[in-house]
């Protein structure tokens, strides 16, 4: 291997403060704002607005409680990295694996959406293999441009965010003046089990930003990581909530459909034809922002954090000399995404219910164990954080209020479902059994080695 190559992702640092801005606005759940807000809607009626916005604040908490560790330890492995340190090694393999995993689901299902928004420019298209292979495609293209660089991917990253920050801004600027106040009585159609059940929705929309933590080997300024987690948080928080109102001042509750997106309805019911074509490019470019820096870029930083760590195969560690990039890593995570596109495409159903609440469920058990290593970095390194150049305020205030979100999100994705909650409590005792044995093969092979050399 080449020195660059041993050095690793610790020696990349090109990433400035616009960059990881834009990474945390951008791996916001695409489909969850622009298509699957419709169901939202559909649950909660007018309500969606406070709802989303509950799970919009509990992100920002969640991003408050994380900060510290983001800037005290900055690495690729993030969670993975911060649990491991206070809780021992199968917590920090647990943390890492699941939010990874998550992205894993989240490039099946976001892709298979974005190859469905691409269907909106081609009308004559028809059937389902035509979505699967836009899906494909462009997913190909990001995880080409991830191994060409983490500069390359990031910039183009920061393009699309930028561009789809100020269409959502000037739609909700302009749409004011469209707006019938009517729409929004009755507020909660469906009482407040209608609003609890649309949490859920919220947080799948938003629960991807925490994943600008993991850019954390390769920022230049530590420091830029807990202004970037606050200020992405607002960011999407405003954008989408002042967006949202503007969209159910449009269309009654009643009348939205899942259809397609009811964001590219209302901009078309603004701005015509040409406003309704910008807006679908818009949530076309939310779902691929999300695949770029959020499946193929965070997936295969946590899998190379965890392969350096000896907890999964070495080849997940390897970083190619010129690019700078865990290629393996990215090339795995790519072959997974397709197949879950295919997947998706011979069982919608599946992906998106069983799939996407184990998604969901997997980053619950990540962010609880990543607050928890938060808490035991007050406790047990408290010189350390006292030296940090940003602490969070009011601590404990924002730990608690984090648990207090996942508590909330958890009542509300599996009171109606245990068995999920079964199954996917079934597949981490399952994953603890391959860790153990992953790692006991592992320490007989070295010690076998070892053996063989004296």
């Amino acid at each position: 291997m080449s020195n660059n190559n041993q050095l690793g992702l610790e020696s990349q640092k090109k990433l400035g403060y616009w960059s990881i801005w834009a990474l945390g606005v951008g791996a916001v759940i695409g489909d969850g704002i622009f298509l699957l807000m419709g169901q939202g809607i559909a649950t909660a009626g007018p309500g969606a607005i406070l709802a989303y916005g509950v799970a919009g604040l509990s992100q920002l908490f969640l991003m408050i409680a994380l900060g510290e560790l983001a800037v005290g330890m900055p690495t690729a492995g993030a969670m993975s990295t911060w649990v491991e340190r206070f809780m021992g090694k199968w917590w920090g393999f647990l943390s890492g694996f699941t939010f990874a995993l998550g992205w894993v689901i989240a490039g099946g299902s976001v892709g298979l959406a974005l190859g469905k928004i691409t269907m909106w420019f081609f009308p004559q298209l028809k059937g389902d293999l035509w979505p699967m292979f836009f899906a494909i495609f462009f997913i190909t293209l990001f995880a080409v441009l991830n191994i060409l660089g983490t500069e390359i991917a990031a910039r183009t990253q920061l393009i699309l965010v930028v561009i789809m920050t100020l269409v959502m801004a000037l739609f909700s600027i302009i749409g004011i003046k469209d707006m019938n106040f009517e729409n929004f009585s009755p507020f909660l159609p469906h009482g407040m089990d209608g609003f609890w059940s649309a949490i859920p929705l919220g947080t799948y929309a938003y629960l991807g930003a925490v994943t600008l933590a993991t850019a954390g080997g390769e920022v230049k300024n530590p420091k830029d990581l807990p202004k970037a987690l606050i200020w992405s948080s607002l960011t999407f928080l405003i954008l989408y909530s002042a967006a949202q109102v503007v969209l159910q001042g449009l269309i009654p509750w009643d009348q939205i459909t899942m259809d397609s997106s009811p964001f590219t309805e209302a901009a078309g019911m603004v701005f015509g034809v040409a406003g309704a074509y910008i807006m679908n490019m818009t949530a076309w470019i939310a779902a691929a922002t999300c695949i770029l820096m959020g499946t193929l870029y965070a997936s295969s930083r946590i899998f190379y954090a965890q392969a350096k760590s000896g907890f999964l195969p070495s080849f997940f560690a390897y970083v190619h000399p010129k690019t700078g990039t865990p290629v393996y890593g990215i090339i795995v995570v790519w072959a997974l995404s397709v197949g879950l596109v295919i997947l998706g495409v011979l069982n919608p159903d599946f992906l998106y219910v069983e799939l996407s609440t184990q998604l969901v469920l997997a980053w619950l058990v990540s962010w609880t164990l990543a607050l928890i290593a938060g808490i035991l970095y007050r406790k047990k390194a408290l010189q350390e954080v006292q030296q940090l150049p940003w602490r969070q305020p009011l601590y404990p205030l924002f730990p608690i209020l984090g648990f207090v979100g996942i508590g909330i999100v958890f009542y509300g994705t599996f009171v109606g479902s245990p068995m999920t909650l079964v199954r996917g409590a079934i597949g981490m005792v399952v994953l603890y059994v391959l860790f153990k044995l992953f790692n006991k093969s592992k320490n007989l092979s070295n010690t076998s080695r070892k053996d063989t050399t004296m």
